[in-house]
């Protein structure tokens, strides 16, 4: 599970404080949770049937992330990034990827961009179905492999910095009506460009891509304050 990778913790914990974890962080990303919206302690220490000790814990490392505020004499509630902090995070992430994508047209293997096949492929088939969730977890994906592929563990450690507070921004730019396939076509043509080892070009669109999911948050109206729901 991606929230647990981000956060640095196993994969395959099964602890309650994980289960939590990816719980409520899941929902916050997929919009089901939003800006604003309470989050009960009560409630889920019910739900997963434990104390509030693992609910606390979970809830801190969802704060530290940036997911969750926690104020004094206050229920924890949803924290949403405000709009020109959305920009300043897009704006890196930008740069960022722009460099990865250069990395890999210098060192990736055949193998390595035929994973990278694989992951176009699937993602295609997502956006032919409207699959939102499934379309967003496998960009996700891609995008760690791009990471893995290009060898740079510092600005991977830096991507991952930012990672769990602009996956609820990157479903939310998948959000409106056509975007999947223009996302999944900006992909195909980034594949195109690591296939024929133009690194330039890959930069340029790499950067292109995350703008246009900057430009998808702004165009749905987020404010970082119960942000609107959106159809697919």
């Amino acid at each position: 599970m991606e929230i647990l990778r981000v956060l640095g913790r196993p994969a395959t914990s099964d602890s309650v404080v994980d289960q939590i974890l990816v719980s409520v962080g899941t929902a916050i990303v997929e919009g089901r949770l939003r800006p604003g919206d309470d989050l009960n302690s009560v409630e889920l220490a019910r739900t997963f049937r434990s104390s509030r000790t693992p609910v606390r814990e979970a809830l801190l490392t969802l704060e530290r992330e940036g997911l969750v505020e926690i104020a004094a004499h206050r229920r924890p509630r949803v924290r949403g990034l405000l709009l020109g902090e959305v920009r300043e995070i897009y704006e890196l992430r930008a740069t960022l990827y722009g460099l990865v994508s250069r990395r890999i047209v210098e060192k990736a293997a055949d193998s390595d961009i035929e994973v990278l096949r694989t992951c176009q492929r699937e993602m295609d088939r997502a956006a032919d179905a409207g699959d939102v969730d499934r379309y967003f977890w496998l960009t996700v994906g891609l995008r760690n492999n791009e990471a893995v592929i290009a060898g740079n563990a510092t600005v991977g450690r830096v991507l991952d910095g930012v990672g769990v507070r602009t996956l609820q921004l990157r479903h939310l730019g998948l959000s409106p009506p056509g975007r999947l396939r223009t996302s999944a076509a900006d992909h195909a043509r980034l594949l195109r460009a690591y296939e024929e080892r133009d690194a330039g070009l890959a930069s340029a669109l790499s950067e292109t891509i995350v703008r246009r999911g900057l430009l998808a948050v702004e165009s749905v109206g987020w404010t970082g304050d119960r942000s609107p729901r959106t159809s697919p």
